[in-house]
């Protein structure tokens, strides 16, 4: 062995060691941590442990996508605050993504008033704190007419101070959850399987309404209609898909926000593409929108996924804001918990870790999405 490889075999062996030693002192730190935590928290009379979530909780909350109960355990009430927050996570994501590239290439356009009007949005709302917007827009909500004088559209779409009623299929919540995931899932196959961007689109959405169709078909209580209208009846809307004015308030709020800064990720992107490349397409004839589709926003997405992906993983963690409105996610649910059982590590470490999964996952999707979509001589 030569000298330069024992150099580098004791570089190596240095290094393992210095790594060995930073994660045994951590463990020690996590350890005495803990350790102290339950000495101080047993001489507070105060009793530590999850054996808590066992327990029923005995309150109620307002929004829940599968059966709840008073009576229901704090380990499912915290499973259905978990749920919430992916529900309004993954929509305010989708959301965001569609609005934030359609503002994004209006900011990248010719035409000087759908520049200007893009413009105008993105400094508006990527200037005025989330939290502000939100409860700006609840206070608005919430003094909208009551259901018998709710806003409609067509007699099919009704907005009240109790939330959006909409027309929708005749499944129970849970079929329209994992109809929700089965879309998510063929999207994530196409884009695995590299797609052209606007027949990916289309087989996209072609694929999630027949499926969405044939579990209706298939699905739908016996005697009920394909498709479920909302009605007053009394002082109440009956059938059809009600948002709570909550969700309704944390979608708008959070859509608004997130599409402006995803906007200006967009138009950065497309910034970059050189110019050389819209002029070749101009001079063999294709159209505006052919050039965006076919070379601007191929090339763009390049430069556009790795921020793009620090943008949803930020709207994931916006779905906090929902406490200051009342909405049942899961910082609300473990917020209540605390108040209610006194188990403020425990809560606060599930909390944390129901956040670093999720975002975990997000982060790794969005590393396998730009490995994807990366040129093979990069």
């Amino acid at each position: 062995m030569s000298k330069a490889d024992e150099l580098r075999q004791k570089a190596k062996r240095r290094k393992i060691l210095i790594q060995t030693g930073l994660i045994g002192l951590s463990v020690l730190v996590i350890v005495g941590a803990i350790t102290t935590a339950r000495t101080n928290l047993e001489a507070q009379g105060l009793t530590s442990g999850f054996g808590f979530l066992e327990r029923s909780t005995g309150w109620d909350y307002s929004f829940s996508l599968v059966p709840k109960d008073i009576m229901d355990p704090y380990a499912q009430t915290l499973f259905v605050g978990f749920l919430n927050t992916l529900f309004v996570g993954f929509i305010a994501i989708f959301l965001t993504t569609l609005f934030g590239f359609i503002i994004g290439t209006a900011r990248d356009a010719s035409n000087i008033a759908i520049k200007t009007a893009a413009t105008v949005f993105v400094q508006i709302f990527r200037n005025i704190p989330l939290i502000l917007q939100l409860v700006f827009l609840y206070a608005v909500l919430i003094n909208l007419p009551g259901p018998r004088q709710a806003m409609s559209m067509g007699d099919t779409v009704f907005l009240s101070n109790r939330g959006l009623m909409l027309p929708g299929l005749s499944v129970t919540p849970g079929v329209a959850v994992g109809l929700l995931l089965v879309s998510l899932a063929l999207g994530v196959f196409l884009i695995w399987r590299k797609m052209a961007l606007i027949q990916g689109l289309l087989i996209w959405l072609g694929g999630s309404v027949l499926m969405c169709l044939v579990a209706a078909f298939a699905m739908r209580p016996e005697g009920a209609s394909l498709v479920s209208v909302p009605s007053l009846q009394g002082l109440r809307f009956r059938g059809g898909i009600t948002i709570p004015i909550e969700l309704f308030g944390m979608i708008i709020a959070i859509t608004l926000y997130g599409s402006a800064y995803i906007a200006e990720v967009v138009r950065g992107g497309l910034a970059q593409v050189p110019k050389g490349l819209t002029e070749a397409g101009q001079a063999l004839g294709l159209t505006t929108g052919q050039i965006w589709s076919r070379i601007k926003m191929p090339m763009a997405l390049r430069s556009i996924i790795p921020p793009l992906g620090n943008q949803w993983i930020f709207m994931m963690k916006a779905t906090t804001i929902g406490v200051a409105i009342g909405f049942s996610d899961l910082f609300y649910i473990v917020s209540i918990s605390i108040t209610q059982s006194g188990q403020t590590l425990e809560l606060i470490a599930i909390l944390a870790g129901a956040f670093l999964l999720v975002n975990g996952g997000l982060a790794v999707f969005t590393n396998w999405l730009n490995a994807r979509m990366k040129l093979k001589a990069h």
